[in-house]
Order: structure tokens, then sequence, then C-alpha cells
């Protein structure tokens, strides 16, 4: 028999976005530059340039735990729990800095006989944390 193999949208640290775990539906990602404002007199405000601000990623998706793992859900929650950062790597290997989960929602709906969902909506939220100024040029098997 064929070996089935998993496709890997992302990995979270040891942890892979797939279609067999977590499958978001999106990938947001917002960026800020902080710029710093003095007021001066008859002119405008001077603006300086200080460097890049947050940098966010929120991943909302859904899940059929038929054909994903509700298990996944929890194990994002053990992450997330440790407050520790870990590099993201996009499916084709790009590493993407370091980064904490800082929020995560779950909706259930469509539930069966014994109250198990059917269909859990959620949202993944990641903070960046490194100081890198841009994302690494390296991929996972050269890091």
């Amino acid at each position: 028999p064929a070996e089935r193999t998993h496709s890997m949208m992302m990995c979270l640290g040891q942890f892979v976005f797939s279609l067999q775990t977590l499958a978001y539906q999106e990938l947001q990602r917002q960026t800020a530059w902080r710029h710093a404002s003095n007021s001066r007199i008859g002119a405008r405000p001077a603006s300086q340039f200080l460097g890049v601000g947050e940098e966010t990623i929120t991943l909302p998706g859904f899940l059929v735990p038929e054909y994903g793992d509700y298990n996944a859900l929890s194990e994002i929650t053990a992450m997330a729990d440790t407050g520790a950062a870990f590099a993201l790597v996009d499916g084709l290997g790009r590493v993407h800095g370091q980064w904490v989960i800082t929020d995560k929602s779950e909706t259930g709906t469509l539930f069966d006989r014994n109250g198990q969902p059917k269909r859990v909506e959620f949202s993944i939220t990641l903070r960046r944390v490194d100081d890198n100024r841009v994302d690494s040029g390296a991929t996972a098997a050269a890091a």
C-alpha cells in the first residue's frame, strides 16, 4: 500500500499545521512601524523613525474532528501556557523568526447527542518576539 504523506502548511516549534491537525483558512499578518512625533512652533510636528513595531499573525480556521485532530487545540493551549517563544517555519522551509502564542478562541457548533461539536471554529494569534528586522533567508534545513 502507498504510504500517506502529510503536507505541512506551517510549523510553530514542533507543532505542525496541516489538514490532519489544524488547517487555518487565512493567514492575516500585521506589521507596525514606530514613529515619534515632536511638536514644533509654526510648523508640522517633527517625526523620527524609531524602528519596527509589533508584528502579529492571526490564523482563523475551522476543524472538523472527523478529519482533523481535536487534541491539536489542546496542544496549542499547552504551548501557550509555557510562555515560550517558538520558531515559525512555513511550508517551504523559510524561517520567520520567534513567535509567542498570545490568544486562542474556539467556537463549537453542530453538536452530536453526546454534546461533542462536529465543527470547531478557531482563531490563534501569534506575536513576534525576536529582534531580527527582516525574515531570515535561512531554511529549516540550513538553520
